[in-house]
């Protein structure tokens, strides 16, 4: 079976924009190839300070997954960084580029437009995450549009690899760009972010969750006015959980009148706890016992150590290291 392979950094509570985009494509992996998920706690060091956090976060990370439906058994979740041989590959693949490479990436760009000098690890990041890639011989990864670029340079410096040590001494992974749910976006209209403040957490308790929902920005017009359709914050949410009948009963009651933002706002709350409430039960299980969390990372850890073993000796072998 081919492998497939996708990454999350742990920063933070996981919100509704989180789940959409990213953990929903990657749960899909498992109905189709054999998955390797991994936590990317070394690459969170780029931004993160707290130890503390960044367990925690990398816990809340993998209890979401097993919560909303992972086979742990069948497929592989880990910590990145329990798996030492990504740091060993990724030196090995950075004798093999110029830094040209890596100053053109993306997130180096971002922090320069932003006023900020990037530091050593986020130059680094295109390498690091290309022996992510490259340990595990993911033949597939799919990624969202602002990634596609790191999975190109891990295919290029696998290619590079291969040219001078011989063909095979590195799978050449494709790149799939996934289809975008779209931006899904916050409370006032803006992509959901946590630096916006203008998230939704997926976790939160029915009342914390319907207390947030009843924050999103709204028009003025009152109860019995027509409502706009295109552009409501409410609706633009609510399509993402509604079926194709529940949106269309409820865009038709925004142009009759015959719904308040009130009541449209109670609806999504319906509609996101209820899709959210059994998993959300779950992950809190999970989460008031650690040891069970960092239990099922290790066994994850023991079978990608096992593959990036494999990967290893090929490598090493190949460039003259015993």
């Amino acid at each position: 079976m081919q492998r497939a392979l996708t990454g999350v950094q742990p920063s933070g509570h996981i919100h509704l924009g989180n789940y959409l985009g990213s953990i929903v494509p990657a749960l899909e992996l498992q109905r189709s190839y054999r998955a390797f998920y991994f936590i990317a706690d070394y690459h969170a060091l780029t931004s993160i300070r707290d130890p503390a956090a960044l367990r925690e976060s990398s816990r809340q990370v993998a209890a979401t997954f097993i919560a909303l439906g992972l086979d742990t058994d069948t497929h592989c979740l880990f910590r990145q960084s329990d798996v030492i041989e990504v740091c060993e590959l990724a030196w090995i693949l950075a004798c093999q580029i110029n830094t040209g490479m890596l100053d053109r990436g993306h997130a180096v760009k971002a922090a320069r437009d932003g006023g900020r000098e990037p530091n050593a690890g986020t130059l680094f990041y295109p390498v690091l995450m290309s022996a992510d890639i490259l340990l595990y011989d993911a033949n597939v990864v799919p990624v969202g549009r602002d990634q596609q670029q790191h999975v190109e340079i891990a295919r290029d410096i696998a290619q590079r690899v291969n040219h001078h040590y011989g063909e095979g001494t590195l799978v050449v992974p494709e790149v799939s760009v996934r289809d975008e749910v779209g931006t899904v976006l916050g409370l006032d209209g803006r992509k959901m972010s946590k630096s916006y403040g203008n998230a939704i957490h997926l976790w939160d308790p029915p009342k914390k969750l319907r207390k947030t929902i009843m924050k999103i920005v709204t028009s003025s017009k009152e109860m019995g006015e027509p409502l706009e359709v295109e552009g409501d914050n409410v609706l633009n949410l609510y399509k993402l959980f509604a079926t194709p009948a529940q949106l269309a009963d409820i865009e038709g009651r925004y142009r009759a009148g015959a719904v308040g933002y009130g009541h449209a706002k109670q609806e999504l709350f319906e509609l996101v706890d209820g899709q959210v409430a059994e998993a959300r039960a779950r992950y809190d299980a999970l989460m008031a016992n650690p040891a069970e969390i960092d239990g099922i990372l290790e066994a994850g850890a023991d079978k990608a150590r096992a593959s990036a073993r494999a990967t290893m000796e090929r490598v090493r072998a190949a460039v003259g290291i015993r």
